[in-house]
C-alpha cells in the first residue's frame, strides 16, 4: 500500500468518529432545546396559576367589603367582625375575613356631607371607620389584604362636635 492510500484510510476513519461526535452534539441541542421548551411551559403555568389565586383571592377580598357595607352596625363593630365562605358549592377554596373596625387613629373622626340639610341649622355628616378585610383562596394558596376607610350616615354632626 502506498501512503496514500493509507492516508485516505485515516481520513476515512477520523470520518467515522466525526459523524459520531456530530450526532452526539445534535442530540445534545435537541434535548436543550426541549428542556427550554418545558422549562418555559412549566414557568408560564405557575405564573397562569398564581394569577388566577390572585384574582379569586381578590373576589373574596371585594366579597367581605360588600358584605361590611351591607350590614355594618356601628353600635356593634365586633358582631361585623367575621370569616365565611365566599360561595360552598361554587367555590368552596375562597374565603373573606372581616377584622380591626375602629375609629380612625389619624384623620378626621367626622366628614361633613356638604349641601345635606334637613334644617334648623344642623349639619349633617358621616362618622369614619377603618377595616381591614382580606381575601384568600386555599387552592392557590394566595392571600389579598385591603386596608378600607369606610363613611357611616347621614347623622347629626352638629350637636356632636359641641
Amino acid at each position: 500500500m502506498s501512503s496514500t492510500e493509507k492516508k485516505g484510510i485515516i481520513r476515512l476513519k477520523s470520518r467515522k468518529g466525526f459523524a459520531l461526535v456530530t450526532a452526539i452534539l445534535a442530540i445534545m441541542i435537541l434535548m436543550a432545546l426541549g428542556y427550554l421548551a418545558v422549562s418555559v411551559t412549566t414557568g408560564d403555568l405557575k405564573i397562569t396559576s398564581r394569577i388566577v389565586g390572585e384574582k379569586k383571592a381578590l373576589s373574596a377580598a371585594e366579597t367581605g367589603v360588600h358584605r361590611l357595607m351591607q350590614n355594618f352596625d356601628p353600635a356593634s363593630m365586633a358582631g361585623s367582625e367575621l370569616t365565611a365562605q365566599v360561595d360552598a358549592s361554587t367555590d368552596p377554596d375562597s374565603r373573606y375575613t372581616i377584622s380591626n373596625i375602629a375609629l380612625p387613629t389619624f384623620g378626621p373622626a367626622m366628614r361633613p356631607l356638604v349641601g345635606y340639610a334637613i334644617g334648623g341649622g344642623q349639619q349633617w355628616g358621616q362618622r369614619c371607620y377603618t377595616a381591614q378585610v382580606e381575601g384568600e383562596n386555599t387552592r392557590y394558596d394566595s392571600s389579598v389584604q385591603i386596608a378600607l376607610g369606610m363613611g357611616y350616615g347621614p347623622i347629626e354632626i352638629s350637636t356632636m362636635s359641641r
